[in-house]
C-alpha cells in the first residue's frame, strides 16, 4: 500500500488514519469494505466510525474512481473562464458523465471547489497533478495521450507563481533573497522572550484572515505547563480565489520551515506538522525535499539549528478535501484521524490543541513573515507599510483583470492602486478575502488596504484575495455559486449553517428566476444574521457575509431582480435545462 509520509516522532496510532486512507485511495482508486474493516480493527473503532471519517472528505471514495481521476474546478472564477465548455469536452472525450466513471473504468470525472489555481483558469487535477489554462483542443490532446498510456506526471503543467508585483527590491519581504538557516542564527541571540518582544513590536497578526496577534498566541502557548507542545501550519488554503500560500510553498518553502522552527523554539515545542490541503498534493515533494535538506544541514531534528538541547521535527500531513478543515479546531480533529468537525470552544488550541496539548496554529504566510522579520530585523520591518499597520501583505488577484497573480503590497495601498496594477477590466464588484469575506463596489475604490479600522476611515483587512468582477457579471449568479459552495462544504454539525446555506441558495434561485418579492430579500438577510450569531464555528458565521453586504450595497440591482407584479407567476423557463437530457442522449 502506498504510504504518504512517515512520522518522525511518536504519535497515537489513529493519527495515521488519514495516511492509511490515502494509501488505499491512491493504490486502488477507492476505499473498500475490506479496507474499512481492517482499519476498524487496527484502531479499535467501529466500522461506522471509520466510515464516518471516509465520508467526510471529498477525495476519499467508496466506489472506484477510474484509472485517471479528474477533478474539475467549479469556482466562480473558473465558471467565468469557460468552465462549462471544458467540462462538456471532458465528458465527450472520456465518455464519463460528471460524478461518475466511464464504462471501461478508465476515467472518473468529478467537480470540486476551488483548487488554488484561480490565476490560471480553467484548471483541473488529474490524479492530483495540475493542468492549467485549458481549452477544448488542450483537453482533447490530454485525454488522447492518456488513452495511449502516457504517464500523467510527464504531461502535467507546472503552475506559474505569477508574482506580478512586489515593492522595490529593498522593500519586498516575502520574495527577497534568503539563505537557509539565516533566521535561526539570529533567533538564538534573541532568546524566546526576545522573539515575543519583536513580534509584539511588529504587530504581526494571523494572515489567514482572523488577524489574532501572533505574539499573544505564542506567549499563551509558551506559558502553558503541559508538555509536549506542538506547532501546526495551516496550509489548508481552501478559500475560493486564494492561492498565495501555494506560491509561498512552491517558491520559498524554506521560509515556512524556518518560521515553524522559530515558533517551536519560542514556545518550547519539539514537534511541527504542516497540514497540506489535498488539492496541493503536487506540492508535497517540495515540502518534503525542503524538510530533508534542513535535516541534512542539521537545522532540523536533534540540536535543531545547531542549538544544543533544542530538538524539533516537522512532518507533512495531507488533508483530503474539506473546506471546513481551514478552521483550526476542525484541522486538529482531522490531524487526529477523525472527521474534521469544529470543536466546541471550551478551550483554545494554545491550551488544549493537538492531542489535547498546547498547540500553536498559524497559516503559511504568518510563519513566512516571522522568518523574514527575524532575518531582516525589527527596525527594517517597521519601515514597511504605514503607522499602525507595518509590513507587507500578499494578495491573490483573479477574475476580470489582465494580470491575475500574486501582488505583495505594502499596507496602506488603496483598492484603486491595486486595480491599476493588475490591469482590472471594467471593475464593478470586488470580492475581498473570498466568499466569506467582504464585497465592495467600485465606488469604494479609494479605501485603503490595512490592519486599521478607524471610525473616520474604515480600511479593508484583506485575508489574502481579490476576485474582480466586471459590470457584465450577474451578482445573483455569483452569490448562488457561493451558496452552493457553502452548502456543500458545511460540515453539517450545526443547524444554522446546515439549513441556512440551503435556504439561502433556494431563495437566491427564486430571485434569479424573477419570482422573488421584497419579503424574500428581508428573509435572506434574516437567515444571514441567524447564521452569523448562532453558527458553531467562524466559517459558518462568515458564510453569509457577502450576501448581506451585496444586498446593502447594490440595492437598485436587487430591486430590479424582484417580481414586478408581486404575484409569483412569472415563471422562468430554462430551455437548456429542459433539453439537456435529450441532447446528451443524441450524442
Amino acid at each position: 500500500m502506498t504510504e504518504i509520509s512517515v512520522a518522525p516522532f511518536k504519535e497515537p496510532a489513529q493519527t495515521q488514519m488519514m495516511n492509511r486512507l490515502w494509501g488505499y485511495q491512491l493504490e486502488n482508486g477507492y476505499i473498500s469494505d475490506e479496507n474499512i474493516s481492517k482499519l476498524a480493527k487496527t484502531y479499535h473503532l467501529s466500522e461506522i466510525e471509520v466510515e464516518g471519517v471516509v465520508s467526510f472528505y471529498h477525495f476519499f471514495h467508496r466506489k472506484p474512481t477510474g484509472k485517471y481521476t479528474i477533478y474539475v474546478n467549479d469556482s466562480i472564477v473558473a465558471e467565468h473562464s469557460g468552465y462549462k465548455r471544458i467540462i462538456e469536452t471532458f465528458e465527450r472525450e472520456t465518455g464519463a458523465a460528471v460524478g461518475s466513471v466511464d464504462r471501461t473504468g478508465t476515467f472518473g470525472l468529478f467537480k470540486t471547489p476551488c483548487i488554488g489555481l484561480s490565476d490560471q483558469e480553467p484548471s483541473v487535477l488529474i490524479n492530483f497533478y495540475p493542468f492549467t489554462h485549458l481549452n477544448t483542443m488542450k483537453v482533447k490532446d490530454i485525454i488522447a495521450r492518456l488513452k495511449n498510456g502516457v504517464d500523467v506526471k510527464s504531461i502535467c503543467d507546472h503552475p506559474d507563481d505569477h508574482i506580478r508585483y512586489t515593492p522595490a527590491e529593498d522593500k519586498t519581504l516575502f520574495f527577497r533573497k534568503f539563505e537557509a538557516g539565516s533566521a535561526l542564527k539570529k533567533m538564538e541571540k534573541l532568546s524566546p522572550s526576545g522573539i515575543l518582544d519583536v513580534l509584539k513590536t511588529s504587530e504581526l497578526a494571523g494572515r489567514g484572515g482572523a488577524y489574532f496577534p501572533t505574539w499573544r498566541k505564542w506567549q499563551a502557548a509558551q506559558s502553558q505547563p503541559a508538555m509536549p507542545k506542538y506547532v501546526v501550519c495551516n496550509a489548508d488554503e481552501g478559500e475560493p480565489g486564494t492561492f498565495k500560500d501555494r506560491v509561498l510553498m512552491n517558491a520559498c518553502p524554506e521560509t515556512l520551515i524556518e518560521g515553524m522552527i522559530v515558533c517551536g523554539y519560542t514556545i518550547g515545542a519539539s514537534h511541527g506538522i504542516i497540514y497540506l490541503r489535498g488539492e496541493y498534493r503536487w506540492l508535497l515533494h517540495k515540502l518534503e525535499d525542503a524538510i530533508k535538506k534542513y535535516e541534512e544541514y542539521g537545522l532540523l531534528g536533534k540540536n535543531c539549528g545547531h542549538i544544543k538541547g533544542f530538538n524539533f521535527d516537522i512532518r507533512v500531513q495531507m488533508g483530503a478535501g474539506s473546506y471546513v478543515c481551514g478552521e483550526e479546531t476542525a484541522l486538529l480533529e482531522s490531524l487526529e484521524g477523525k472527521r474534521g468537525e469544529p470543536r466546541t470552544k471550551w478551550f483554545f488550541p494554545v491550551e488544549k490543541g493537538y492531542l489535547q496539548k498546547p498547540t500553536v496554529v498559524n497559516n503559511v504566510e504568518t510563519f513566512c513573515a516571522v522568518t523574514h522579520i527575524i532575518d531582516i530585523g525589527i527596525d527594517e520591518y517597521m519601515k514597511l507599510g504605514i503607522p499602525g499597520s507595518p509590513g507587507t501583505k500578499l494578495i491573490s488577484v483573479s477574475g476580470d483583470c489582465r494580470l491575475p497573480g500574486i501582488f505583495e503590497i505594502e499596507w496602506g495601498m488603496t483598492v484603486a492602486e491595486l486595480l491599476e496594477l493588475c490591469q482590472a477590466e471594467d471593475p464593478h464588484y470586488i470580492q475581498v478575502s473570498g466568499p466569506s469575506g467582504e464585497c465592495i463596489s467600485i465606488k469604494e475604490k479609494y479605501r485603503r488596504i490595512s490592519m486599521l479600522d478607524l471610525m473616520a476611515r474604515k480600511d479593508i483587512r484583506c485575508g489574502g484575495s481579490f476576485m474582480i468582477f466586471n459590470s457584465q457579471r450577474d451578482l445573483v449568479k455569483i452569490l448562488i455559486n457561493y451558496a452552493e459552495f457553502f452548502k456543500q462544504e458545511s460540515c453539517g454539525i450545526c443547524t444554522p449553517c446546515r439549513a441556512g446555506n440551503f435556504i439561502i441558495q433556494r431563495k437566491l434561485e427564486r430571485l434569479d428566476h424573477g419570482l422573488a418579492i421584497n419579503e424574500d430579500l428581508k428573509e435572506l438577510k434574516t437567515w444571514g444574521e441567524i447564521m452569523r450569531k448562532t453558527s458553531r464555528c467562524g466559517l459558518g458565521k462568515t458564510a453569509p457575509n457577502s450576501l448581506i453586504n451585496c444586498i446593502d450595497k447594490f440595492k437598485d440591482y436587487f430591486k430590479g431582480k424582484l417580481d414586478k407584479e408581486y404575484n409569483g407567476h412569472s415563471l422562468k423557463f430554462d430551455m437548456e435545462a429542459a433539453t439537456r437530457e435529450y441532447e446528451n442522449y443524441k450524442k
